[in-house]
């Protein structure tokens, strides 16, 4: 997958992203792995004819932010969590720089169980985390008992299930939903599915990010298949995340892992 003409407009703010990431790490020394990979990145080739490739800078951003957010994310139901979402993230903003407006990103680790947290909001510019761990409903379809770890998932109108994958955050709007045999009101983010062939049916299903009285601070009922948070926290960063941040629903599902196409994506 080749990266777009916009690539080059991600290094100036991705620049600062990398040194971020150096300087969290405890860890990282002055002539570490991450400066020597972030000086390749930023600095322009010596000659026309040199031979940077494009996959190397998207490595390094990657390892920059695993490197600042790799200690402080537990527990992770599977190694290549955080590797996946990262590296999805990087590959999708240089390909299409112009999409991804915001520097947040909503992470969902569905390997662990509903009454666990397992949601996160980065800013993947500062290296920081905005809010988490919390708790995020996964789809009826996805489980058999109420609470518990979802292992089915699914891109098909009609099946209730989360979908996983990479969506860009679009615009927030008034959600209106059935709990408990009433009906509730909260603030919905409409989602575009960006994982050919296991999520881009997102929109035509009506699976968004939205906040639930299902979901509490210590457990999450299920969903239509939505990632759904607490009311008040949906409140709080459902608006940061509108209009161009970015969604990466995780799970330790073998193919998933190996035909997503930002998973996978390489941009050579």
């Amino acid at each position: 997958m080749r990266p777009s003409r916009h690539f080059q407009h991600v290094l100036a703010g991705t620049s600062a992203l990398i040194f971020a990431g150096a300087q969290v790490a405890p860890s990282s020394s002055a002539t570490g792995p991450v400066l020597e990979a972030a000086a390749a990145f930023v600095s322009p080739p010596a000659s026309p004819s040199a031979n940077v490739h494009p996959t190397n800078s998207v490595a390094a951003v990657t390892h920059s932010a695993l490197v600042a957010f790799t200690n402080v994310v537990r527990p992770l139901s599977h190694p290549q969590a955080l590797e996946s979402a990262f590296h999805s993230y990087f590959a999708f903003r240089a390909a299409h720089a112009d999409d991804v407006r915001k520097p947040y990103l909503y992470f969902v680790d569905y390997g662990l169980a509903s009454t666990q947290p397992r949601g996160y909001v980065f800013d993947m510019e500062k290296l920081t985390i905005v809010d988490g761990p919390f708790t995020v409903a996964h789809g009826r379809g996805s489980s058999v008992s109420q609470y518990g770890v979802p292992t089915r998932f699914s891109n098909y109108s009609g099946s209730s299930t989360t979908s996983l994958g990479l969506y860009v955050a679009q615009s927030t709007y008034d959600f209106h939903g059935h709990a408990g045999g009433g009906t509730y009101s909260a603030l919905g983010m409409r989602l575009q599915g960006v994982s050919r062939g296991f999520n881009d049916q997102a929109l035509a299903r009506g699976v968004v990010a939205h906040g639930a009285p299902y979901v509490t601070a210590t457990k999450a009922g299920r969903s239509q298949g939505c990632p759904a948070m607490e009311p008040a926290r949906a409140q709080r960063l459902l608006p940061k995340l509108a209009d161009g941040g970015l969604v990466f629903l995780f799970a330790p599902d073998a193919t998933w892992l190996q035909h997503d196409p930002w998973v996978s994506a390489t941009t050579d």
